[in-house]
């Protein structure tokens, strides 16, 4: 989305997909540059968490092409699995292990799926706890955890796998409204430091002081992306205009 040499990330051609007779997103285009952060906004059922899931592989296309840092992707000739290493996922449920320990939870994948050492992976993650101010949390279990705390984690344990893209499928919509604050500056945090980065959010407070770019999505197409500051206050579209009246 971004003009000059920056690196392209993520380039999405004509992505379609289907779930039965339900076409859920509909020639969709869309680039990414490193360090970009892109936010995906728009009303429920609008394709946003499906185009995420395509990007991770979750979902599999029907058309189209996904490129990751210039690789076209395609099941039958990728491990899928090695493809998610570079693009992690931060779900909206933590899904975390309530039998381990926060640190267990974090050195879980690096340890079993990259093969990193116990002593580095231990090392690393609290590097990343200190990093989502969970420093004093090494050795509790989720269960003692805030909602808030628990998605941080979350954050942690995907940037353990050193991902080189990081998506964020609307990480505070389970929380609590007083417990948003302290994802999203996690999340801006990320940001600051160069995390190329893809958000499905309903905060537009964080699309706007965050974003590189939003992009509107409605009826699984893109209506309208620009700057935060054109796309809010200069929307060109009636149906992005409409939109943004009805929750802003």
């Amino acid at each position: 989305m971004s003009e000059g040499k920056e690196k392209e990330m993520i380039k999405v051609e004509k992505l379609n997909k289907s779930f039965g007779d339900l076409h859920v997103l509909k020639d969709i285009d869309l680039k990414v540059n490193e360090s970009d952060v892109v936010v995906l906004i728009g009303a429920s059922g609008s394709g946003k968490s499906t185009l995420l899931r395509c990007l991770n592989f979750l979902e599999i296309k029907n058309s189209g092409k996904i490129v990751i840092e210039g690789d076209q992707i395609e099941q039958e000739t990728h491990d899928l699995n090695k493809v998610r290493e570079r693009v992690g996922m931060v779900f909206q449920h933590f899904n975390l292990f309530p039998h381990k320990t926060v640190l267990g939870n974090i050195i879980e994948a690096p340890t079993q799926v990259k093969g990193i050492s116990k002593e580095q992976a231990i090392k690393e993650g609290k590097l990343l706890l200190d990093k989502v101010g969970l420093g004093d949390k090494y050795n509790v279990y989720p269960s003692t955890l805030s909602g808030g705390q628990k998605q941080r984690v979350a954050i942690a344990r995907a940037l353990a796998m050193k991902p080189d893209v990081m998506l964020f499928d609307e990480p505070t919509s389970a929380l609590d409204p007083e417990l948003v604050g302290e994802v999203l500056s996690t999340m801006k945090e990320l940001a600051d430091d160069g995390m190329t980065m893809v958000v499905v959010t309903h905060e537009m407070g964080f699309a706007r002081e965050v974003g590189d770019w939003v992009v509107y999505m409605h009826d699984g197409k893109i209506v309208e992306s620009g700057i935060p500051i054109d796309l809010f206050d200069n929307p060109r579209k009636e149906r992005t205009k409409e939109f943004l009246g009805s929750i802003l």
